[in-house]
Formats: structure tokens, sequence, C-alpha cells
């Protein structure tokens, strides 16, 4: 695997994750983006060292950030936590959105038996609030797949699947989703799912100023749309 990097020094690794590969290493012993980059920075150090800031699930390609060194991973780590952090994606979602822009707020639960999450009652005490904000950038009509919809999501919180979920459920799946889009589910053919981590933005451990990483996808059907 070539790495793309997109910014790198002394406390920083931001990368673009292919869609398909693991952010870091899982049961399957797939091929993941964390372990070629150690491997990178091994043939410039002895001792590499990398901490996962955020992850992207498997299917979803885009901007993701790692930390090269102790510091570093504590510094935003805590921001990830204290919700400081900046994420926002692009997605193609099935049909047209109602509203021009929005906010979503469910209580979001992971099922243990499968790859899967499901929306429970606030009072479930294994459900987490799951928040996120959308915005309608362009629409089009296909002659395969009816109207097609890009937005932009900004995520307040990071749970499993969440955007997968909490759209499909406000009744606007995620075009290439085989498990959150009743469309796509019944198709045997391989899709990528239309979900890319566009950008990254949070405070550099060190200099404290505010840092910003993008990425435009270039894959079906994000190029219907004028993304430049």
């Amino acid at each position: 695997m070539d790495l793309n990097i997109v910014y790198e020094d002394k406390h920083i690794l931001c990368l673009i994750k292919p869609q398909g590969i693991p952010s870091q290493s899982d049961k399957t012993n797939d091929e993941d983006l964390m372990s070629q980059a150690l491997k990178y920075l091994g043939t410039k150090t002895d001792n590499p060292h990398l901490g996962l800031i955020h992850r992207l699930d498997r299917p979803v390609g885009g901007i993701i950030v790692f930390a090269k060194n102790d510091f570093a991973n504590k510094e935003l780590s805590k921001q990830v936590q204290l919700r400081q952090t900046n994420k926002e994606y692009l997605t193609v979602v099935c049909g047209k959105p109602e509203k021009e822009s929005g906010i979503l707020e469910d209580y979001i639960k992971k099922l243990m038996t499968i790859n899967m999450s499901k929306i429970a009652a606030s009072d479930d005490k294994r459900a987490k609030l799951a928040k996120l904000e959308y915005e309608v950038l362009d629409s089009t009509d296909t002659e395969e797949y009816g109207t097609l919809t890009l937005l932009k999501v900004k995520l307040h919180t990071g749970r499993h699947h969440q955007i997968r979920l909490q759209l499909s459920n406000a009744g606007m799946p995620i075009w290439g989703d085989n498990k959150y889009n009743k469309v796509f589910m019944k198709k045997k053919e391989f899709t990528f799912i239309a979900l890319w981590s566009y950008k990254f933005g949070f405070r550099h451990p060190k200099t404290k100023t505010y840092t910003e990483f993008t990425s435009l996808p270039q894959n079906y059907p994000f190029t219907l749309y004028n993304l430049v």
C-alpha cells in the first residue's frame, strides 16, 4: 500500500485513508493503514510511535490523523473527548431531505452479535446520545437510483456507524451502504459506500494553532457533483 500523505511534522501524520482498508489491525488480519504507516516511520526512526486519534470505519475513506508521540496523542485525544475537534463528512444519500439543513439527535446502541448499531430508547442503559448536523449541497436525478443528494455532515459525537444509522433512520440512507440502505442490502455486486471524511480540524498539540486538513472524494456517485 502506498501512503497518501497530506501533512507530516514531529507530532502528527495526516493521511488519506483508502476505502476498504481498516484504520488499524482487526480480527480479519487484513492489511491496515496504521501498520503501513508504522512501517513508513520505521524507515526514518528506530522506535516509531503512532496513536489513533479518530477512527474511520473500513468502508469509509478520507482524512485521518495520527499522533507521532505520547504528548501529541494525549493532547489530541483530550480534544476529541471534549468534542473540540471539527469532523465533517461528505455523503450522497438516496432521496432528498425535506429540509435544506437540520440536526439529528438519537440514542444509538451497538449490537453485540453483529457489526451494526440500532436506534434505541433514551432510557436504555447501553444506548448513547448521537448528534450530527447536515446541510444539503446539491441534488441530481439519476435513471437507476432516482434522486441522489449530496450532503455535508458535521459530527458532534462519535458513535459506532453513527452517520450511516442516523441518516437511514431519518429517511435518507447513504448510497452504497449494504448495512442500513435496503436497496443496497439486496444487491449482490460490491459498491463503495458514498461516505467520505472530508475535513478534520483541531488545535495543533504543540503550537496550539487551529489546524485543518481537507480531502475531496473522486469516485461515483460524488462525480455527479461539482466538488471544487
